[in-house]
């Protein structure tokens, strides 16, 4: 599935200096990039970390996930639990009441998280969910110091404006994959339709999220269309997913990453997107397992506490992790945070439930 390239010779470090210069890097070095021997792997981190600090420092921005509507989604995507295609065992609830969402920002704020991302599953919001959503928001901003950012689904430009009047500052839709690779893994929607929504938000102001998931069978140059992508359209906050194969899912049996390759991807884009926050998010624990802590290099980002319909590793273990390698918490107003991380968090909390998996 993936290239075959020599990248004995390549110097990764001329790739940072192009990167941090504004140059783009060409596909080759990508390539290289993706297909480098393992004894390069710490030399394209230092490249990578080098991008990274001329913009985030050794800051790292916390984000927390609330999944205020689960399930029962019309959409056919075949990496998600929640699609309507998925059999797999799912808590599946309509949109959460205010105090429900008003409790996970309370969390958010305890676990030092400066953006709470509210996702609702579904191809669009019905004006009634939609105005749920509206309400949550204008309560969450008048009780915290919390960043929203909203996935609701595919929106149009009215939609995007009602919810920054609302107050959310940032709106998530991830282009998932390239766009000769969308059919593979979606026929309910096109790769237009999100680029659609994602430009809508960048035309209203807002901040644009938007990302992918990797290992769903893509190839290296998917891998490569989908950054170069998310640089045209000039997306400020990327999402990196790794692919957790669910039970149930299309894709349960799709077995195609190990950390080495998460950590070359991320240091990729990286070199791609060398301003953009870039988050390492769904399968960090289960793609990286002992290695999390080096996708920092590269990334500036990760969510704290669970996932959608999987979990994450304790908080406190992931606050342990970003102050043992020496990076400091962002704040809201992005300055470092100044004080003991884990002060006032708990020891443990209700964990959602952890797919059976195998990787």
């Amino acid at each position: 599935m993936h290239a075959t390239f020599d990248s004995a010779m390549t110097d990764w470090q001329r790739l940072a200096d192009a990167s941090l210069g504004g140059d783009l890097i060409s596909r080759a070095d990508a390539l290289a990039v993706l297909n480098a021997p393992d004894s390069a792997l710490l030399d394209q981190l230092a490249a990578a970390y080098r991008v990274r600090r001329a913009t985030w420092g050794n800051r790292v921005r916390l984000h927390f996930l609330l999944n205020a509507q689960s399930g029962l989604c019309p959409e056919d995507c075949h990496y998600c639990s929640q699609s309507k295609i998925s059999t797999a065992e799912i808590e599946k609830y309509p949109m959460l009441a205010r105090e429900r969402i008003l409790e996970a920002a309370d969390r958010a704020a305890q676990l030092k998280a400066g953006t709470l991302c509210m996702v609702i599953s579904g191809r669009t919001p019905g004006e009634t969910v939609f105005g749920k959503v509206l309400d949550a928001v204008r309560a969450v901003r008048a009780k915290h110091d919390l960043k929203i950012c909203a996935c609701l689904g595919l929106l149009n430009a009215e939609q995007v404006q009602r919810l920054k009047a609302a107050g959310v500052e940032t709106i998530n839709h991830n282009l998932n994959t390239s766009e000769n690779f969308t059919p593979e893994i979606v026929t309910s929607h096109t790769f237009g339709d999100r680029v659609e929504t994602v430009q809508a938000v960048k035309d209203a102001g807002m901040k644009t999220c938007s990302g992918g998931i990797l290992g769903m069978g893509e190839s290296d140059d998917d891998v490569i269309d989908l950054a170069m992508s998310l640089r045209e359209l000039d997306v400020k906050s990327v999402p990196v997913n790794f692919l957790i194969p669910v039970p149930g899912t299309t894709f349960a049996n799709v077995r195609e990453l190990d950390p080495r390759r998460c950590l070359r991807i991320l240091a990729l884009y990286r070199l791609l997107l060398p301003t953009q926050e870039i988050r390492i998010s769904g399968g960090r624990e289960v793609h990286l397992r002992s290695m999390q802590v080096m996708g920092l290099y590269p990334a500036n980002s990760i969510f704290i506490g669970d996932y959608l319909t999987t979990q994450g590793q304790t908080a406190r273990d992931d606050l342990r992790m970003i102050e043992d390698a020496g990076f400091v918490l962002e704040t809201p107003d992005g300055a470092a945070f100044d004080g003991d991380t884990l002060d006032g968090v708990p020891e443990s909390y209700p964990r959602a439930a952890l797919p059976l998996v195998e990787v």
